[in-house]
């Protein structure tokens, strides 16, 4: 049976797309082949989902429907160069989530296919990521409906121009590791107002995933929801108070600025 999806780099994020696409059915084990350098990471993708081991990453270009490009963004020219020269009469769609890898570069790694840039998001583990994607000038409708295929496998697909890519990138690629430190710092703060360290982590993880499910699931603005648990001189206005005394939102404007200029240095 030919591969109808060949990865090339098998990770946590190209892990995390495999196995939701073999979860809900889009591929069967059989269809898919990964190209991995490590052998303990071959050895457990092959048997903890039965995908098959490719000899090297110019064999993942074989698929005859999807060729994920999973791999770090400062090892992209040694693969573009393990790869020149592969040609295809009807080749498949590229997909590739490397942050900050311009269509430019990824067009000029496969010269004539149609390629599709993605960023995911790190929630896409569990089925609740956000992926945005920017196709390229060969790509068909129908390439671009497989390639969205393969992205809302692990969560919601947007739709942006290239240009805003490197911003998706410092917002929503790295926004998690963002969220995880306000966590982190929520339950910090609850041990010490005196409660166990259990406890406070439980309730500020449920606190933010709540949050985040009323704001998804109404058409509230973040704003309006602000005001609806602050009451005059209350506890709430009390917190956000130290919270503007202490920079919280140009602070988490600053991550995201900079983080986007990251993303554009990696694509240099």
């Amino acid at each position: 049976m030919s591969i109808k999806l060949g990865a090339i780099g098998g990770g946590v994020m190209g892990e995390a797309l495999l196995s939701r696409l073999l979860d809900r059915g889009i591929y069967r084990p059989q269809a898919i082949g990964v190209s991995e350098p490590s052998p303990s990471r071959r050895d457990f993708l092959q048997q903890t989902y039965g995908i098959a081991p490719l000899a090297d990453n110019r064999a993942a270009l074989a698929a005859t429907e999807v060729v994920l490009l999973a791999v770090k963004p400062q090892v992209f020219d040694t693969v573009a160069a393990e790869i020149a020269g592969v040609e295809r009469d009807r080749p498949p769609v590229v997909v590739s989530i490397l942050a900050g890898v311009p269509l430019s570069k990824l067009e000029g790694a496969f010269p004539g296919w149609p390629v599709v840039r993605a960023m995911p998001n790190t929630p896409a583990l569990v089925g609740a990521g956000i992926t945005a994607i920017a196709p390229g000038s060969r790509v068909e409708d129908e390439q671009l409906k497989r390639a969205r295929t393969v992205l809302e496998a692990v969560g919601q697909v947007v739709d942006v121009p290239e240009s805003m890519m490197d911003a998706v990138t410092g917002l929503s690629g790295s926004g998690p590791g963002y969220v995880a430190i306000a966590i982190e710092a929520l339950a910090d703060g609850g041990v010490a107002a005196g409660l166990p360290r259990a406890i406070a982590q439980q309730l500020a993880i449920q606190t933010v995933l709540g949050t985040a499910r009323v704001l998804a699931e109404s058409d509230l603005h973040p704003a309006q929801l602000k005001d609806r648990v602050t009451s005059p001189g209350g506890t709430t206005i009390a917190g956000i108070a130290a919270l503007e005394r202490a920079g919280f939102r140009s602070a988490l404007v600053e991550a995201v600025r900079t983080a986007t200029r990251r993303s554009q240095e990696l694509g240099d």
